[in-house]
């Protein structure tokens, strides 16, 4: 029997600078890398068989967590988080997937175990890996405020409502990627809208990168310059145009927002759909929020 061998390895430790203002926590799957997590066969192929170089990225969504990270300031060296259920088995290709796209990936990397084996050949169940990890990193980073970034295509609507709910004052914004107009998603986002709008917090659902930069530079968190790097972004990844303007669901305080939300506003919003069967754009936030955040 060969005698056991040392093994070394380097590792990196991040120190959040003093100047970081908050925190982003990101999906992977269909909020920053296209997967179609909305069709199983699909989703699996690309999670298990393609490379990373054949990976696709949503259009300006690297350039805009690249002003994520540098916040205001341009230096300001937010972390930013990234939470998945797929396995810890294609570490490598997302590493390398966001090293391509040159997208900013320190601290961490949070995948989950799914203990595939001959005698249980299905994933098991991690209904609470999101919630868990991020009330950790809720715990972790305790005097900085958060971001949530996902999409309506699974379960973050339901993640992020319930963070939200435990957390009150935590989260500044939270931002869905628009990719599913199903019925019971609309219903989910619904709820998240407000639970959002009664913590006083922005919702904004919507399908470019360019619809998030802007939001995000109202409200003093990106730098104005990040636009430009986000639109030129988008425009060599031949992203589709924009919606066409914003909607708001925005009223004088947040219960009188979140009463307006669960009497139906923003179901009504999402009901409509331009030439290309594609629904608005929509923020939900308290009326006086645009603005509120810089300084």
């Amino acid at each position: 029997m060969d005698e056991p061998r040392p093994v070394e390895a380097t590792g990196k430790v991040f120190i959040p600078p003093e100047q970081c203002r908050y925190v982003v926590i990101s999906d992977i799957d269909d909020t920053v890398m296209r997967t179609g997590v909305a069709n199983k066969l699909k989703m699996l192929w690309r999670l298990f068989v393609e490379e990373a170089e054949n990976r696709v990225a949503f259009p300006g969504v690297a350039a805009l967590y690249r002003a994520f990270h540098r916040g205001r300031t341009g230096a300001e060296g937010n972390p930013m988080l990234y939470v998945s259920r797929a396995p810890w088995g294609i570490y490598d290709m997302l590493d390398e997937f966001f090293d391509r796209n040159r997208i900013p990936v320190g601290p961490i990397l949070f995948l989950r175990e799914w203990g595939i084996s001959w005698t249980s050949p299905l994933p098991r169940k991690a209904e609470h890996h999101k919630h868990e990890l991020i009330r950790n990193m809720l715990a972790l980073y305790d005097d900085l405020p958060f971001i949530l970034i996902g999409d309506s295509g699974q379960r973050d609507p339901e993640v992020y409502r319930q963070i939200v709910a435990e957390h009150p004052g935590r989260v500044l914004a939270v931002y869905i990627r628009n990719v599913s107009c199903d019925e019971r998603r609309i219903a989910e986002i619904n709820g998240l809208a407000a639970t959002m709008a009664e913590a006083g917090s922005t919702l904004l659902l919507a399908s470019d990168s360019m619809a998030f930069a802007r939001h995000a530079v109202e409200h003093g968190l990106l730098h104005a310059d990040a636009l430009a790097e986000v639109a030129a972004e988008s425009e060599a990844g031949h992203a589709p145009a924009p919606s066409a303007g914003l909607r708001r669901v925005q009223h004088r305080s947040p219960h009188a927002t979140a009463r307006a939300v669960e009497e139906g506003e923003l179901e009504r919003i999402l009901e409509e759909t331009d030439d290309r069967g594609a629904p608005p754009d929509v923020v939900v936030e308290p009326d006086g929020q645009q603005g509120s955040r810089r300084g």
